[in-house]
């Protein structure tokens, strides 16, 4: 019950604050909306790798000054179909990421935080992907200048101490053979900056020794191995594919592939602590829950996904989509042989 007095008041207080978004401003950015998504598609799928690092540099100029509208945060830019908006369940900022293909085999992330500002003025952490200068992205806390790139598609908030803590599921295509998904702790610092990680992953690597903890956790696999890596709210526990090497070669990441098992993490006294295995039985292919992919088989963004993912973390309730059941059509008269026209005189 709790829960929903919660999202209740959330919403009405979210409401009431969107409208000091003037209908003026509003329009102003509906208008520019157009132009921005135009860049946002070009730095994704131009042909042209010089066309893409202009629309990449054209995107985040134009979105920068966009967002110094005031109260550009209640404005949702969901017509920008390649890059994800998520807000913080409590409301307090919100994370834009999106990817930049630089050729076939190299992504670059990008990102920005916009902080909710009480006058309206902008607040912007921009995010600086520092992933292709480190070996060991799990070992190390981060700023936004140093930032281990991944598009967020999903965040969990949690509270230890009288303190905030909020985890981000992201992915990054990384490159032609294989796929890493990312959980880190985003948290803020005494001065109101981003810190990225922290003692927050408890993995015990051996039975003999005490659990060791990490800054983030990552997992790379195959690139058609669609492993899954989501927050259960009935379990409340992060669920994700256990993964093994279809070659027995396990120091190679592109060979890691879903074996119907999976792991976990729970979150207990401010950390979240490794569940070796969240079930006692395994599911077989296409028995377990598979998530609406963030995108179609050609690399666009799922739009709507990414909406209603940026919805419930608002803790906006959104309308279900109304199908419509094609009508069956009458069986076909099946004409005796008797009663059959000559070739010649039948109706086409």
């Amino acid at each position: 019950m709790r829960t929903i007095f919660f999202l209740v008041i959330l919403t009405i207080s979210l409401s009431s604050s969107a409208q000091m978004l003037t209908k003026t401003n509003y329009q102003k950015l509906k208008r520019s909306e157009d132009t921005l998504k135009q860049f946002a598609g070009s730095m994704i799928r131009d042909m042209e790798a010089n066309k893409r690092f202009e629309s990449d540099s054209n995107f985040i100029r134009n979105l920068v000054r966009l967002l110094k509208t005031p109260h550009s945060f209640y404005y949702p830019f969901d017509s920008l179909e390649t890059v994800s908006r998520i807000y913080a369940p409590d409301s307090t900022f919100r994370i834009f990421s999106w990817q930049f293909t630089r050729d076939e085999n190299n992504f670059r992330q990008r990102g920005a935080i916009q902080m909710r500002t009480d006058d309206g003025t902008l607040k912007l952490f921009p995010l600086i992907d520092m992933s292709d200068f480190t070996k060991a992205p799990q070992d190390s806390i981060r700023t936004s200048q140093n930032w281990i790139g991944s598009i967020y598609y999903g965040m969990i908030m949690k509270t230890y101490n009288k303190k905030n803590y909020y985890t981000l599921l992201g992915y990054d295509d990384n490159n032609m053979r294989s796929t890493k998904k990312w959980i880190e702790v985003l948290s803020f610092d005494e001065v109101g900056r981003p810190v990225f990680g922290g003692p927050f992953f408890s993995i015990k690597t051996d039975s003999l020794r005490p659990a060791k903890l990490f800054p983030r956790f990552g997992m790379e696999y195959k690139k058609v191995g669609r492993a899954r890596l989501n927050y259960d709210q009935e379990l409340d526990m992060i669920v994700f594919d256990h993964l093994i090497s279809e070659d027995n070669q396990p120091d190679k990441p592109f060979t890691m592939v879903p074996d119907g098992d999976y792991e976990g993490f729970k979150w207990t006294n401010g950390r979240w602590v490794h569940v070796n295995k969240v079930f006692d039985f395994k599911l077989k292919d296409g028995e377990a829950p598979v998530p609406e992919p963030l995108k179609d088989v050609d690399g666009n963004a799922n739009e709507e996904k990414l909406r209603l993912i940026s919805e419930k973390s608002m803790g906006i309730k959104t309308a279900p989509v109304k199908t419509t059941i094609p009508k069956k059509e009458p069986p076909k008269k099946i004409v005796k042989k008797k009663d059959r026209q000559p070739d010649d005189e039948r109706e086409y």
